[in-house]
């Protein structure tokens, strides 16, 4: 029987939320925590390969005051109280939610349970002085500009979308009979919060004292060998889609497209890696040195790409310029120009000597003491 602290660590199904989670849950078992993940029944072979345990199915996907589901106040309310019964059986010292579920942390605050929250991005608290987040712009860089954007911080928060979320999340808090919450936030822990991403990626910030910056929580789930295509071609090309199935359309000799690839057996042979700027693709390429192109997808993907390209460690291609021309043109200029590999390379061996999982894990340590 472990003699560790007792730990739940919820996340959703996500890969790029639920691995992190997951990477965190091994890290406290090997440092002799007692370890129950909740995470979606996708994952559950991977736990049991890692001798984690399972908690009952929790597929919910559940963003605090998203309005967009119909229904969904009452299936948040009934994943809170799917969880209680095991919070109160099992009586963890400690809950670890992943910021983009609401569950897991409503239920340690219903029980009265000590409850960090997981990041595995780049911080998405708006600071002083900085644009927004997602917004995919780069930090200011005279006072006239941080000005502005601390200016029009409060204002923000006023915008119709901002305090809706606002009341849809609190309605959801009085359905489980917790009171208002005034932040705009959710269920962000006020005791620890763990950001997995590299600190080269943060913009300069003043931190809270409860807000750490590990590096990343990376756990590779597929063995799966590809063969690359032949070195004949100016360039050779790995495509992953990552779980989404075939690529519709012909693909060049000098391409190979997989459905998964393991990240720790391609990323070390990779001169640049191109992705929509998922954090778990562009941690994985940074801790191999692999300079990176992002073309965003969505918000978030866009602010990882400024992160990347503000770091002087790869480029961003918007969405709407996306076509062949400006793409080739940016991945000539990443692989032509050596200050990109050298700032990568930076970054990978910081990562080296950095585990963000370890590290995270004895944050946890200290919140369950």
């Amino acid at each position: 029987m472990s003699e560790g602290p007792r730990v739940l660590v919820g996340a959703v199904g996500l890969a790029g939320h639920a691995l992190p989670a997951i990477a965190l849950a091994r890290a406290l078992g090997d440092r002799g925590a007692g370890v129950v993940v909740a995470t979606s029944e996708r994952w559950r072979p991977l736990l049991a390969e890692l001798g984690l345990g399972a908690a009952p199915r929790s597929d919910y996907f559940a963003v605090p005051g998203d309005e967009q589901h119909p229904g969904k106040d009452a299936a948040l309310a009934a994943s809170v109280r799917g969880l209680l019964p095991m919070l109160r059986e099992a009586k963890p010292d400690v809950v670890v939610s992943d910021g983009l579920t609401a569950a897991p942390a409503l239920a340690a605050e219903i029980a009265r349970v000590p409850c960090a929250t997981l990041f595995p991005e780049v911080y998405p608290v708006h600071g002083s002085r900085l644009p927004p987040f997602a917004s995919g712009l780069y930090p200011p860089r005279t006072p006239v500009g941080a000005a502005a954007w601390s200016a029009g911080q409060p204002l923000r928060r006023l915008l119709p979308g901002a305090r809706a979320a606002r009341r849809a999340f609190n309605r959801e808090r009085e359905e489980l009979g917790l009171e208002p919450e005034p932040g705009f936030h959710g269920t962000l822990s006020d005791d620890l919060t763990l950001v997995a991403t590299f600190p080269q990626l943060e913009y300069p910030r003043r931190w809270p004292g409860h807000v750490h910056v590990t590096g990343p929580m990376m756990l590779d789930p597929s063995d799966v060998e590809v063969e690359l295509p032949g070195g004949d071609e100016p360039v050779r090309v790995l495509v992953t889609m990552g779980g989404a199935g075939e690529l519709n359309g012909p693909v060049p000799a000098n391409a190979v497209v997989a459905d998964w690839v393991s990240y720790g057996r391609v990323m070390p042979l990779a001169s640049a890696v191109v992705c929509n700027g998922n954090h778990g693709t562009v941690a994985w390429a940074l801790a191999h040195g692999a300079p990176v192109l992002v073309s965003p997808a969505m918000a978030d993907d866009a602010e990882h790409g400024a992160r990347v390209g503000w770091s002087g460690a790869g480029l961003m291609v918007p969405g709407w310029l996306l076509r062949p021309g400006p793409v080739r043109l940016a991945m000539r200029q990443l692989l032509d120009d050596p200050a990109f590999r050298v700032r990568a390379r930076e970054i990978a061996a910081w990562s080296s000597a950095n585990d963000g999982a370890a590290r995270g894990a004895e944050l946890v340590e200290g919140l369950a003491r």
